[in-house]
């Protein structure tokens, strides 16, 4: 394998493949980076057994292309050594007894290569009907859904994003069990067939971060045990969650007994002050009271002190409530609503908060109280 490429084009698509390693990984070979050199161009391949990645570099972006051929090299080192090399074109050559040279007109490296032929398979497969969604769409279901899901392992099916595919609507649901988040989109085509899978949310964190900030479209292609997303030069495969995710559809009431309208920027600012005065040994327990058109919003710290906060709101009725809740929580449902003003839901100070855009239905907060009063 020979060839001549820029640095910035190389460093670029060894940027999405770096993601896809994992140094703690017991198997060598999955701390490496494989280069498959085509006369159409250079892949990219990497893999940790739970993600797969893969990039294309077409061969009009590449200087010259000398020999075709493979290597796998450590993916660390090969990122750091281009990462740190000025934009120039970089020469990659692999020269016998499994070494590469790299070389610019005044710097050189060689590396130990690993034998191609130990390179797992990455499981890449296709199908013709794929699921097709609008880049843009898929980051905002991961970024109004990701944060409800459990960090801790107890639970693993808690750890990922359900989705759901029913004829032309897809519904992403995470939930820690003490919070939950439902997103519902309309997709342009019809499901050739219902699905209904958890991913982890690190790798559909993880596959962001890979996404453009353009209006270009990712498929979605569902397996039994895997998804692969494509999109552009990328594709990426994950594993998926096995077990049950449990039915969330009847925890949202489709009644209450008490509604406020609430400007966001005010009620947000108003959490994240009296947020201040809350810790995490007491649950960041924050206090709602409304009395007529005003809610007054507390927390203290008996050692440290108090703060109270007051908020004009609009009622459904006279009745008055007092809740408390997680202010973290409420921060996080709060930060992802797309809108000016918000809409609480009550049912009581013991049953769940339910937070809404009153303008959409497509995404519904849900928030459990904290008995205090």
């Amino acid at each position: 394998m020979k060839l001549e490429i820029k640095q910035e084009i190389l460093f670029e698509h060894l940027n999405y493949v770096i993601k896809g390693i994992s140094t703690k990984n017991l198997r060598p070979i999955l701390n490496c980076i494989k280069f498959e050199l085509t006369e159409d161009g250079l892949y990219l391949m990497s893999t940790d057994n739970e993600i797969s990645i893969k990039t294309f570099i077409d061969k009009t972006q590449i200087e010259k292309i000398e020999n075709c051929g493979e290597i796998v090299v450590s993916g660390r080192y090969i990122y750091e050594i281009i990462r740190k090399l000025p934009n120039e074109i970089i020469n990659i050559e692999e020269v016998i007894d499994s070494k590469i040279f790299i070389t610019t007109p005044n710097s050189s490296f060689n590396l130990n290569c690993s034998d191609p032929t130990e390179f797992p398979d990455l499981e890449l497969e296709y199908r013709t009907n794929p699921i097709i969604l609008n880049q843009k769409a898929f980051k905002t279901i991961i970024n109004q859904t990701a944060f409800a899901t459990s960090t801790g392992e107890s639970r693993p099916v808690l750890t990922g994003i359900n989705f759901k595919i029913e004829g032309n609507i897809m519904e992403c649901t995470a939930t820690d069990s003490y919070r939950l988040a439902i997103k519902k989109i309309e997709l342009n085509e019809k499901a050739e067939e219902n699905s209904n899978i958890i991913i982890p949310t690190k790798n559909l964190n993880e596959l962001v971060k890979l996404m453009n900030e353009d209006e270009d479209t990712i498929e979605m292609h569902i397996f039994g045990n895997k998804v692969v997303f494509k999109f552009g030069p990328l594709t990426m495969m994950t594993r998926l969650i096995s077990g049950t995710y449990p039915d969330t559809s009847k925890l949202i009431p489709s009644e209450f007994t008490l509604t406020m309208n609430i400007k966001l920027s005010d009620f947000y600012s108003a959490i994240d002050r009296a947020s201040l005065l809350t810790n995490e040994s007491d649950k960041n327990t924050i206090k709602l009271a409304s009395k007529e058109n005003t809610v007054v919003i507390s927390s203290n710290i008996p050692e440290i002190g108090n703060v109270e906060e007051k908020i004009t709101v609009e009622k459904s009725k006279e009745e008055d409530i007092k809740i408390a809740f997680n202010s973290k929580f409420m921060l996080d449902a709060v930060r992802v609503l797309d809108a000016d003003e918000i809409e609480l839901m009550f049912n009581g100070e013991f049953k769940p908060i339910i937070i809404k855009n009153p303008e959409s239905d497509d995404l519904t907060q849900l928030i459990l109280p904290i008995r205090t009063y």
